[in-house]
Parts: structure tokens; C-alpha cells; sequence
């Protein structure tokens, strides 16, 4: 009792949390949303507009129909988190999480069901959640802890850790206002890993970041989890940083827990059923990221011929992959930008239009872009996309696919070599032995 008391009152409250069964409990938790649907009325006559004219002279009359829709973001989430743990939360866009998240972290308020939680918390949901746009960088670290419910002598005891970390030192006294949405994201997980919540939530946000920066952040993430007993909870749709730092994962699919589990086996099912929305003719829209400039749409894609099922095509053997585009207007100049990862989110290679061969401008209407590998590198595995339709000289992207499942490289037998081993991640071709 002495050794705890010694320890201070911070230790004493480490020790009570990690003694209760749950840090975090959510039991029949549903969240709902009415949405508004104007619609115009099916058939108006002449006579009916002069008519409603006349009468907005004495009352004005609505000119449509307002609908309201019931929609449940989420529905009937049950599970428990213990102090320590290192969880992910998985799902396509749409699934929840975001929704999730925000309850989790107090922002908005479940329809039906309970959440409770046990530990101060620290979100990381959005460029620039809690951040004061008119404070510098250095009072925004003291209003962000104040907000935790820390003492300045606290917040002063991680000052330098926070500004070492987010290498933000140069800005420190700037209006964050000026902040780019990287230097938002640096100084705002600073914060939130370096105050000491019990609690750490991360959403998608750390993406915007540059790649060793998101090393950076999981390495954090882990540490404060196994050496001072975190909870973390992260959402993210790079599946290697998932497999990598969680322990376990809760698997959401349009607003409903699937199944929650060891982040291993989650993730195989998440990805075989991602796999079998190809298989069921469902296209492109599932894959479909919402921030786009929709004057021009990928409508499909066909691999070596075949758009209805995942594609299998043999090592070294032709890909050839044909995008049909819809435009909306005549677009010069467009860029095709494919991003290719193998099965646990990791990039394995990047290919773009600019960089090899212009496509072709697009006209209104319907068009394609096609590319040919005329002699696939790629090892035996399943194969994902980002797929990017963009303006060449930069700005919103026309459309934008996630995760898309591409194409699946298998060994027919002519690659002797590989019937025994897998290692490494291409099969380099012609090589030339003196």
C-alpha cells in the first residue's frame, strides 16, 4: 500500500482502471438521423403555375413536397474494451465508424443503447478538432490540455515533448489558421498522445499526413498502449497499419457489428467479403470515396476481359485493364492514377499517367482509358487499388476508388521457382546472366 501511495495519485487511478473489467462498455447502442427528400411534384400544367403564381400574391405556397426518411447509422453495437487494449474498427464507407467514434468521444449523443466509459479521453477525429483557429500553436497545446483537465504544470512537464514530436517548433507562435492540414495533424496527435488520456480515439485524419509521419504515429501509438497501458482505439483504412498495431477488431457493416474478434481473423473476413462484392456485379459505387468532382465518373472496369469476377491471371502473363468513364462536359488533359497494394494495405507500386504516357482528353459522354502490363511483375497474391480520375494540373479529383479488388496473381506452373517459396514482392523480369 505504501509502494502505491508513494507512487502518487496518478498511479493509484492507473492501478483502479486496469482492475476494472471494461474501460469501455457499449451495450445496444443505435444512433438514427431523419433526412429531408424534396421532391417536385410528377406533373404541372401551365394552368397550375399560373395559378399558384396568383396565390403566393395573398399566401405563399410551398413549390415541393418535403419527405423525411429515418436512417440508423448505426444499429443494436454491443462489445467491451479492457484497459490496454489496442483496437481497430474496420468497415467500407458507410459502415459506421465515424458515427461510432463521435459517440465514443461525446460529440453527439445515441438514440437508443448505452456507452459507458471509464478514463479521460483524447480524439483525434478531424483536421483541427479542438483547435482554437485564432490561438498559436503554443496556446492551442494549453487549451487542449485544460480540455483533458490537466494543470498548466502538467501541460508545462510534455511541453518540448509535444513540439519535438510534431516539429512544429519553427510555427509554434503562428495562428494555427495558417497551419497546413499536415501541420494541423502533427501538433493535434502531439497533443493527444503526449497528455496522458487513458483513452487515445484516431480516426482516418492521420492520413492526411506524410507516410513517416504515419510511422511515426503508430510506433507512438504502440508504445503508449504496451509500456504505459493506453486504451487505443483506431480507425483506418490501411489495413497493414491495422494488422500491425491493434490486437483485436470490431468489423462494422452498413451501421451493424458483423463480428468482433483477433485483428488476423477479422481482417481476412473483411477482405474475402470485399472481395465478393465483384463476384455479385455490385461495380464501382461501393468503392466510391464521397470528396470528388462528379463531371466525370468511373462506371467500370474490365481486367483481361472479365468485369464480374475476380479476375486470376498467371505470373508474368498480360494485364490488360480498361476504365469506362461517363464525363459530364468535354475534359482536357485528365490523369489516371492507380495506387496498387497487396492484401494487407502495404503500396506496392504506383502507377501514373503523367509520369509514363498522357491519356487521351475525354468528351461528353462515354469514353475509356485503358493500360496494358505486357509483363506482370507481381508474385501470387490478391491484389487492391486506389484508383484516381484527376484534373493533371491538380485540385479535386474527378473520382476516386478505395480499395478496389483488382486482379488476383496466382503460379500456373511456369514460374518453377515460386511452387515452393513466397518471398518478396515482384518477380523481377528480364534479367540478363553473364
Amino acid at each position: 500500500m505504501v509502494s502505491i501511495i508513494s507512487g502518487g495519485w496518478k498511479e493509484v487511478l492507473r492501478i483502479i482502471y486496469k482492475m476494472s473489467k471494461a474501460i469501455i462498455q457499449v451495450k445496444d447502442l443505435s444512433k438514427s438521423y431523419l433526412i429531408a427528400h424534396e421532391g417536385k411534384e410528377k406533373y404541372t400544367t401551365l394552368r397550375d403555375v399560373m395559378a399558384k403564381n396568383a396565390k403566393k400574391v395573398f399566401r405563399p405556397t410551398a413549390s415541393s413536397v418535403v419527405t423525411k426518411e429515418e436512417f440508423w447509422a448505426l444499429k443494436d453495437i454491443n462489445f467491451e474494451i479492457e484497459p490496454g487494449d489496442r483496437v481497430g474498427i474496420i468497415g467500407r464507407n458507410g459502415a459506421g465508424k465515424s458515427t461510432l467514434l463521435k459517440i465514443l468521444s461525446r460529440i453527439t449523443e445515441p438514440t437508443t443503447g448505452s456507452v459507458s466509459i471509464k478514463g479521460r479521453v483524447a480524439s483525434l477525429l478531424e483536421v483541427g478538432t479542438g483547435f482554437h483557429p485564432e490561438l498559436t500553436g503554443r496556446e492551442n497545446i494549453y487549451l487542449n490540455g485544460a480540455i483533458l483537465g490537466m494543470s498548466r504544470s502538467e501541460i508545462k512537464r510534455h511541453f518540448d515533448a509535444i513540439v519535438d514530436f510534431a516539429e512544429t517548433e519553427k510555427f509554434l507562435d503562428t495562428p494555427v489558421k495558417r497551419y497546413s492540414s499536415g501541420m494541423y495533424v502533427r501538433l493535434a496527435f502531439a497533443i493527444a498522445a503526449h497528455l496522458e488520456p487513458e483513452i487515445l480515439i484516431v480516426d482516418e485524419v492521420l492520413a492526411v499526413g506524410d507516410a513517416e509521419f504515419q510511422k511515426k504515429c503508430l510506433g507512438k501509438m504502440e508504445d503508449v498502449s504496451k509500456n504505459e497501458g493506453r486504451t487505443i482505439l483506431f480507425v483506418s483504412h490501411n489495413i497493414s497499419a491495422v494488422r500491425k498495431l491493434t490486437e483485436k477488431v470490431v468489423y462494422l457493416k452498413n451501421g451493424t457489428m458483423q463480428a468482433s474478434g483477433p485483428s488476423a481473423e477479422m481482417i481476412e473476413r473483411y477482405l474475402g467479403e470485399t472481395i465478393s462484392h465483384i463476384n455479385e456485379g455490385k461495380g464501382t459505387e461501393l468503392y466510391r470515396r464521397a470528396d470528388r468532382n462528379p463531371i466525370a465518373t468511373i462506371r467500370n472496369i474490365t481486367i483481361n476481359n472479365t468485369n464480374t469476377e475476380f479476375p486470376r491471371i498467371g505470373m508474368k502473363a498480360a494485364i490488360n485493364c480498361i476504365f469506362a468513364i461517363d464525363a459530364e462536359q468535354n475534359i482536357t488533359d485528365p490523369s489516371m492514377n492507380i495506387v496498387i497494394k497487396n492484401i494487407d494495405g502495404d503500396i506496392i507500386t504506383t502507377i501514373a499517367s503523367r509520369d509514363t504516357c498522357k491519356v487521351k482528353d475525354l468528351a461528353k459522354g462515354s469514353n475509356s482509358i485503358a493500360f496494358t502490363i505486357a509483363d506482370n511483375c507481381f508474385v501470387p497474391g490478391k491484389y487492391f487499388a486506389t484508383i484516381g480520375l484527376s484534373p493533371s494540373s491538380g485540385g479535386l479529383s474527378y473520382d476516386v476508388l478505395t480499395d478496389y479488388p483488382l486482379f488476383e496473381i496466382y503460379n500456373d506452373g511456369k514460374i518453377v521457382y515460386w511452387l515452393e517459396r513466397d518471398f518478396g514482392n515482384f518477380i523481377m523480369n528480364r534479367i540478363s546472366w553473364q
